[in-house]
């Protein structure tokens, strides 16, 4: 089973919906057979990329005319249901940055399996550490420390590469009716948008696996046959 996810690193439901697909999964018998595929989806995509980060809460406010407080009370729901999910939201630290270059490492992680711990990686940095995750050196420290060849790394920092594919993820999740994220396509035909209770993830899990599996329609009449442990044939 596919399983597609758009989502940005300075979302925080994108964070919690993860958290809560991953535990779907723990009890999910099929798990084995599960590949996640992470799309790209920028936020901010006009913050400038060559710009330091600026404060979550003082763009949160800004952007939706709250006051400092209000801006406070709303982190501090999201703050509730990341602890039950074991993640420290520290929107006090958090920094707003252009992700397109995080999202194009994320790319290169994904040539050799290890999209899902840099994903990881890079939203317990941005929502936990208060890193810039547009910073070049720090992208460098994370994803090396996953386990990516730093000259690999390095390289795709200093030039374009997967920018296309950047763009091509924002828009193919556009053509899909994408209206925000996180956006979970399972197998391509099974959707779940925004960070849903867990429930939701476990039986949308069931339904795709069980579509996929193949429609065998049997009689009720039995002929001979050959045993495939045996061998013998009656």
């Amino acid at each position: 089973m596919k399983i597609e996810i758009w989502s940005d690193i300075v979302c925080p439901f994108c964070y919690i919906g993860k958290k809560r697909l991953e535990k779907a999964l723990e009890n999910f018998p099929h798990r084995d057979e599960v590949s996640i595929i992470w799309k790209s989806y920028q936020l901010h995509p006009q913050f400038p990329k060559d710009t330091a980060g600026i404060p979550a809460i003082d763009y949160i406010k800004n952007a939706k005319g709250l006051t400092e407080e209000e801006t406070l009370g709303m982190m501090q729901q999201v703050q509730s249901i990341g602890k039950s999910l074991d993640i420290d939201f520290d929107f006090e630290k958090s920094l707003i940055v252009n992700t397109l270059n995080a999202h194009r490492l994320i790319h290169l992680a994904q040539e050799t399996n290890q999209g899902n711990a840099l994903k990881e990686r890079l939203l317990k940095a941005h929502f936990s550490e208060g890193l810039d995750v547009n910073n070049h050196a720090i992208l460098v420290q994370l994803a090396v420390e996953i386990g990516l060849d730093i000259t690999a790394v390095e390289e795709v920092l200093a030039t374009d590469r997967f920018t296309y594919e950047v763009t091509q993820d924002i828009q193919e999740g556009v053509n899909l009716g994408l209206r925000g994220v996180p956006f979970f396509v399972f197998n391509q035909k099974f959707g779940i948008a925004g960070a849903q209770p867990l429930e939701m993830f476990e039986q949308t899990l069931r339904q795709a696996y069980d579509d996929a599996k193949p429609n065998i329609i049997m009689n009720n009449n039995e002929g001979p046959t050959c045993d495939v442990e045996t061998g013998n044939c009656e």
